[in-house]
């Protein structure tokens, strides 16, 4: 989470925190609620406090997990969040979750305000940059088995906690190839 890295202990990272939870909004919603819907700009960024959800996205009328965020991480459709276009992704908690968001214009204005805050939102992007060429790196270099095995090694109580429909999605493979590779081990 961002207010959990080593790198933000100084006492401006206490300010940029103190200042971005002022700018938050906390809410507790229920399983199935879709933060975010394809088609739309998104103009939220979510930290999970307590629940689990899921970015997915439709190909080929086949529903395609691309992230699960997890308690006290972060989620938002970051390629609209930041170039303000229409989003692909919709965003769906999988649990009963608590939740903070800000609002992109008050993020916006809140690093306009204070240019000296801009490090943070580097660190940010940063780590989501991060992410996402693991997962790319994952797809394009390590089976099937070892893209399960790094996901339960990551999250290990998720297979307990979401759908083997949406795993599987998630690793590229199908459901039944996942019931394979569960029953080899």
């Amino acid at each position: 989470m961002i207010f959990n890295n080593p790198i933000l202990s100084d006492q401006t990272s206490l300010n940029f925190s103190e200042d971005f939870r002022k700018l938050m909004t906390f809410q507790k919603l229920p399983s199935k609620h879709l933060l975010h819907c394809e088609g739309a700009v998104c103009d939220h960024f979510y930290i999970l406090h307590k629940g689990l959800a899921r970015a997915y996205y439709y190909k080929d009328n086949k529903d395609i997990t691309a992230h699960f965020p997890i308690e006290n991480t972060t989620i938002t459709a970051i390629d609209s969040f930041i170039q303000r276009k229409k989003s692909r992704y919709n965003i769906e908690l999988l649990e009963d979750t608590s939740l903070s968001y800000i609002q992109y214009e008050d993020w916006k204005k809140l690093l306009e305000d204070k240019p000296h805050y801009e490090k943070y939102a580097r660190i940010f992007l940063e780590n989501i940059y991060i992410d996402i060429a693991e997962r790319i790196e994952d797809l394009l270099f390590h089976s099937a088995k070892e893209r399960y095995e790094k996901l339960l090694y990551k999250f290990p109580n998720l297979q307990q906690r979401v759908k083997l429909g949406h795993i599987a999605s998630y690793i590229g493979i199908t459901q039944e190839i996942l019931s394979r590779i569960r029953a080899e081990k």
